[in-house]
């Protein structure tokens, strides 16, 4: 017990870290693009504290965590509030918006990868690095899933044409119970998990 405990804190504080540069990145993008919500939001920052939520950042990592045996943590932070009508072209904006999170988290991943492999690390150090690369990979891979709230309905919606895309949105209160369902089903193992183990091997993970 006192192990899966320790490797629960060890994953979710690495989660955490990814959560955080992933939310951050949202909202830089906004704020680039003509939004400053997420910054008036106070959400413009790297503190974890500002972008935790009860669902997404605690129970859904502790029931995945239980749920796999101790194998699998993963979870998500609250979404960072986006002024559509804010942005100088939202249609386009979306998109750059969506892409951001998971794109700092796939870039973060290149540059751990290149310490790990320039730099004569301690062995503890090193497998926090790989796991932490690892975590961002998987945050990078899963919200690019054109399910909201995920970046990648985002996307999707950025791309449709506006009647079809209004009516897409209009699945995002069910989105958490879709998404439970589908990992209950497998489908993460059946299309994230190969997209993941495809990127490691990219970096030489």
């Amino acid at each position: 017990m006192a192990g899966l405990l320790a490797s629960f804190a060890i994953s979710f504080g690495l989660l955490i870290i990814a959560m955080s540069v992933h939310e951050f990145s949202h909202g830089l993008m906004a704020y680039k693009l003509g939004d400053n919500t997420a910054k008036f939001s106070g959400r413009l920052t790297l503190n974890p504290l500002a972008h935790m939520d009860p669902v997404w950042t605690f129970i859904l990592p502790l029931f995945l965590f239980i749920s796999s045996g101790g194998r699998f943590v993963f979870g998500a932070a609250k979404p960072v509030p986006i002024n559509y009508w804010a942005l100088k072209n939202p249609k386009r904006d979306i998109v750059w918006i969506g892409l951001s999170g998971p794109l700092a988290n796939f870039i973060l991943a290149l540059l751990l990868s290149f310490l790990i492999k320039i730099l004569p690390l301690p062995e503890k150090v090193s497998f926090l690095i790989v796991n932490l690369i690892v975590i961002n990979v998987i945050l990078g891979v899963f919200n690019l899933i054109p399910l909201p709230p995920l970046d990648g309905s985002r996307i999707l919606m950025g791309l449709l044409p506006e009647p079809l895309a209004s009516r897409y949105a209009q699945i995002e209160p069910y989105g958490f119970i879709i998404m439970v369902i589908l990992i209950w089903f497998g489908v993460f193992n059946i299309v994230v998990w190969p997209m993941v183990e495809l990127i490691l091997r990219l970096l030489g993970v």
